[in-house]
């Protein structure tokens, strides 16, 4: 990226390599905060758009740069948050987070493959970017989340975050202690990952096998399946609810798509799987496993959520 706010700027920016080497950090931070990957690149380019914008004196004058960017990045991410809201009340059927590969870049505007070509880009696969994890997270208020995600994830200090929430930092910890709330609420105890792809592999074959008994057998009876189409692609507008329904949803799209082929696939750090149809990702399944059971299964249909999946 190159500074073009005049003639004065034709040196090299000394604060360059220092600014670009915030990108990785600034990408985890804004897939957490929205839950999308393309909203998060879109953040991160504009926030560096409004560094560049600014004089050389202005930029030289600023005493932490990853601070800067930290503080721009959480606060259109705080606007954002506003209006999703308001947008995903006319989403057609469920939001779910877009979902990510094992391993993730968007490099010059297009997805790579699974060899990433520069690491800065990669989105760092933990327990703050399963599945379940943003599910909760998209049920907090912006503020919450945005409290909630600098100090719990990212370790910034309530006096860090208070004005970056326009708050106080008594008022940014009371943030954070509800967000907490409403995760221990919504959260399980989540299978160890061994055990868990044990359980999401005999799902799979369960399925192909359109075993109705052998699926109700692995879904916990109060288990939940959310599909999400975004209007785009048939989907259910509702998530389905309890085992026997569940196992007869499934096996009724294995019905419905004979020709449709599963791949075991890691989804946001966890075991899952892919449907595909002629070698194109078609859906993507994360999985929430507790007691050995499946709990909750969300599926993501939506095409424009799939474009790291689909990259050849």
């Amino acid at each position: 990226m190159t500074d073009a706010t005049g003639p004065e700027n034709d040196r090299p920016d000394p604060s360059l390599s220092v600014i670009m080497s915030e990108r990785k950090r600034l990408i985890n931070l804004t897939y957490r905060l929205l839950g999308s990957l393309t909203e998060a690149e879109d953040v991160v380019q504009e926030t560096y758009t409004r560094w560049y914008a600014m004089s050389a004196q202005r930029r030289e004058a600023v005493d932490s740069p990853g601070g800067w960017l930290t503080t721009v990045a959480s606060r259109i991410c705080l606007d954002l948050l506003g209006s999703a809201q308001v947008r995903r009340e006319r989403y057609v059927g469920s939001w779910v987070p877009e979902p990510l590969p094992a391993a993730t870049e968007w490099i010059s505007g297009r997805w790579g493959g699974s060899i990433p070509s520069d690491p800065a880009d990669r989105v760092t696969l933990d327990e703050s970017v399963n599945m379940a994890f943003l599910v909760v997270l998209d049920l907090m208020t912006p503020a919450e989340r945005v409290a909630f995600i600098l100090h719990d994830v990212f370790r910034y200090s309530f006096n860090e975050v208070a004005p970056i929430l326009g708050r106080t930092p008594t008022a940014c910890r009371q943030l954070a202690s509800s967000a907490r709330r409403r995760l221990r609420a919504s959260q399980s105890a989540d299978a160890p990952a061994a055990r868990h792809a044990d359980v999401v592999r005999s799902f799979k074959r369960a399925w192909e096998a359109k075993d109705i008994n052998a699926l109700i057998g692995l879904l916990a009876p109060d288990a939940t399946a959310t599909g999400d189409g975004g209007g785009l692609v048939p989907a259910a507008l509702h998530p389905v609810e309890g085992a026997e329904p569940v196992a007869h949803f499934f096996a009724g799209r294995m019905d419905a798509v004979p020709e449709m082929t599963l791949l075991e696939s890691t989804v946001n750090g966890r075991p899952g799987l892919v449907a595909q149809l002629d070698g194109v990702s078609v859906s993507v399944l994360a999985f929430d496993v507790e007691d050995n059971r499946v709990r909750r299964i969300w599926a993501v249909l939506n095409p424009d959520k799939l474009r790291p999946w689909r990259a050849g």
